[in-house]
């Protein structure tokens, strides 16, 4: 296969870059990819436009984008639970604030904490609860298959960014430990619970440090 030189102009000067013909003429658009990857951001609830719907179609959008994450030997480990209806998320709403006031210490409750336990299930336009599915035969490590439901996440991550919708995956012990609450099987696992709002919010800048510090080059 023969390259391209990737300066513009027309020659190729000695020791110019060179990249197959086949990475240049891509069917995405690499700078928009990259610009969706940076802008990812949690936009918690309390940002959310209240009584905002998330249409089902949306999630359904969400979730077939998760369905398409890396998966070793095709496991495809992920299951959600989409709290969608305001019963529903009433409903979740109880099992957290009832979960912080059972299980926090005295020394340690917050009223302020348990109001945003219940409030925020309240204040979305859904809650999708996300459980890893463990195979059966556990021929896997298991932190491969949570590596692929938090790929599966980051699918929907990236899905809410490209059409400004809020999310934010939460990982209280409540949630971590809903195992009866949200009637898991055997092998199931909660990894948490990504909640959903549309916003307002301005874009946020990033904050990371540089690439170069975390790379060895061998």
């Amino acid at each position: 296969m023969f390259a391209q030189c990737l300066l513009k102009s027309s020659g190729c000067p000695a020791g110019a870059l060179t990249l197959p013909d086949k990475i240049l003429q891509m069917q995405f658009n690499t700078n928009e990819i990259n610009e969706l990857i940076r802008s990812r951001r949690a936009i918690f609830p309390k940002s959310y436009l209240p009584g905002k719907p998330v249409e089902r179609a949306i999630i359904e959008q969400l979730l077939e984008n998760a369905n398409w994450a890396p998966t070793h030997k095709r496991t495809e480990p992920w299951r959600f639970q989409v709290f969608h209806s305001e019963e529903s998320r009433r409903r979740l709403s109880e099992y957290l604030s009832g979960f912080y006031r059972k299980n926090t210490p005295p020394e340690l409750f917050s009223e302020e904490k348990m109001k945003k336990n219940s409030e925020n299930p309240l204040l979305s336009g859904a809650v999708i609860a996300i459980v890893m599915q463990r195979e059966p035969a556990e021929s896997l490590p298991e932190f491969e298959e949570i590596a692929s439901v938090a790929m599966a996440v980051q699918n929907m991550w990236l899905t809410c960014t490209a059409l400004g919708l809020g999310c934010y995956w939460s990982t209280p012990k409540a949630a971590l430990m809903a195992d009866e609450f949200l009637g898991l099987q055997a092998g199931q696992r909660c990894l948490g619970l990504f909640y959903l709002g549309w916003h307002e919010m301005p874009e946020l800048p990033g904050k990371r440090a540089p690439v170069e510090e975390k790379t060895v080059w061998l």
